[in-house]
């Protein structure tokens, strides 16, 4: 599946491209944009490219100068999060949500299956009765909750 770079006008995306399986970093939790100094403003086209070029990724963005100047990239023209799945359903990307998560909502980071008689914290539920997984970067705990409904039913009409 091809892996994706996010500009920072795309954050609210990552998430929904991460529970459809995709491996889709945010250019705000780059390593570079913290060094940098940049956590809440804009990280530089530069970096971006050089992140998609060492990580092989393709951009995805709303900047119309930084997709002209990448290897590979996606130009998305709403801002939107339903316009913007529209517009990558429509250039061939699969927006099915996965049976099991992959990629952490928060991080990118890859998740693992909580063991039935593991212990969660206290904002998770009991692995006994749902499925959890804990993200294997920052620790947080996922399941199919509401949230995993709301993104699941979106995506499902976008299909449509």
């Amino acid at each position: 599946m091809t892996r994706l770079l996010l500009d920072v006008m795309c954050g609210k995306l990552a998430s929904y491209l991460r529970m459809c399986g995709y491996d889709a970093a945010y250019a705000l939790d780059l390593d570079e944009a913290e060094d940098a100094g940049t956590p809440s403003a804009d990280v530089p086209d530069d970096t971006l490219l050089a992140v998609a070029r060492e990580q092989g990724r393709r951009i995805v963005t709303c900047d119309r100068d930084l997709a002209a100047r990448a290897e590979e990239s996606v130009l998305l023209e709403s801002r939107e999060i339903e316009d913007q799945l529209r517009e990558l359903s429509a250039a061939g990307f699969d927006l099915s949500i996965d049976d099991e998560p992959t990629y952490c909502g928060a991080c990118n980071g890859p998740l693992e299956r909580v063991g039935s008689k593991d212990q969660t914290p206290e904002y998770a539920p009991e692995p006994a009765t749902i499925d959890v997984w804990r993200c294997e970067q920052c620790g947080q705990h996922f399941w199919k909750g509401g949230h995993w409904d709301d993104v699941a039913e979106t995506v499902a009409a976008i299909e449509d």
